[in-house]
């Protein structure tokens, strides 16, 4: 049995059976990918893959069974490596930090920053993605850190600390009907809405307020980021629903921001680890730079709780 058996095996399950994108994410070939799978399986004496001729097509049960187990040391054998970098880099080597846009535009600036004054010799690779994908990428190792509001707490195989809220506003040009009294889901209906995708930035909690509200807004158009939907904004195309970190006073001259935490729920954004895993030291000092309360120790604590452990509020 050897390591490259086991990535062929957790490689063919993550790319949904299809042995030829298989290879290429392992950077080897389609032959060779099945030759350390058959391998593996005469070694163990059962079939981990159900077949249709040369084909995989899915787990067979013991194949269910022994997954966990090969997921499991794969994942032993990184942290092995990133202990062992700790111990021979130091302070130098490279950080993935995946985040949606309005984290990466809004959030986290501040924190990277001053992240990299100190230690210097650190690369920071910035990735931006839906929730969704950020899960994916934190599953796959090919990020370290995940910011997002949603999503990444539903994850059996992550770990999602809470770091802080956050709530909406409403964005209109100045003079607009919506300024002159106080906000309530009732004026807001009046006027088309731009806001963010579904999935994205606390949009459940924007469609449920009016769903509660039995209302139905006429939501004209959507947007992953919150400097596209102002930019529609000010073209007087319809009023926009955004996170409140995404105004600014000083940026935004042509724009008015209305207050609206009283119309709709107020969201957590989390940072995101996976369960089980380690990270370098400078990783664990990003977080805490970003989120002060969560310390290298509070971070490695919830990563070796089990699933279903309740992490603690904010």
């Amino acid at each position: 049995m050897n390591f490259q058996q086991l990535r062929s095996v957790r490689e063919a399950v993550r790319q949904g059976f299809n042995l030829t994108t298989v290879a290429e994410a392992l950077h080897t070939s389609q032959p060779g990918i099945s030759r350390q799978i058959r391998e593996l399986e005469d070694e163990l004496g059962l079939e981990i893959f159900v077949r249709a001729g040369k084909r995989l097509t899915g787990l067979t049960p013991a194949g269910e069974r022994v997954l966990p187990w090969v997921e499991r040391t794969l994942l032993d054998l990184e942290n092995l490596h990133r202990a062992t970098d700790d111990f021979k880099l130091g302070d130098s080597g490279l950080l993935s930090v995946a985040a949606t846009h309005s984290q990466a535009r809004y959030a986290l600036p501040t924190a990277v920053h001053e992240f990299r004054s100190h230690p210097p010799r650190v690369q920071l690779q910035l990735h931006q993605g839906s929730p969704d994908q950020i899960a994916q990428m934190l599953r796959t190792g090919a990020a370290d850190i995940g910011i997002a509001s949603h999503a990444l707490t539903d994850d059996p195989d992550l770990v999602a600390l809470p770091c802080y809220r956050w709530t909406h506003s409403v964005i209109v040009p100045p003079g607009h009907a919506l300024l002159d009294a106080p906000l309530t889901l009732e004026r807001l209906a009046e006027h088309p809405v731009i806001t963010y995708d579904t999935g994205l930035t606390g949009r459940g909690s924007i469609d449920d307020a009016f769903r509660r509200a039995g209302l139905n807004p006429r939501v004209m158009l959507t947007a992953m980021d919150a400097d596209v939907i102002k930019t529609y904004v000010e073209l007087g195309m319809g009023v926009g629903i955004i996170a409140s970190i995404a105004f600014d006073d000083q940026r935004d001259t042509h724009l008015r921001a209305i207050e609206a935490r009283h119309l709709f729920t107020i969201n957590t954004t989390s940072v995101a680890v996976r369960r089980g895993g380690l990270l370098r030291g400078f990783a664990y000092a990003f977080i805490q730079t970003f989120a002060p309360h969560l310390t290298a120790e509070v971070v490695q604590r919830a990563q070796a709780a089990p699933v279903g452990t309740p992490m603690a509020p904010l």
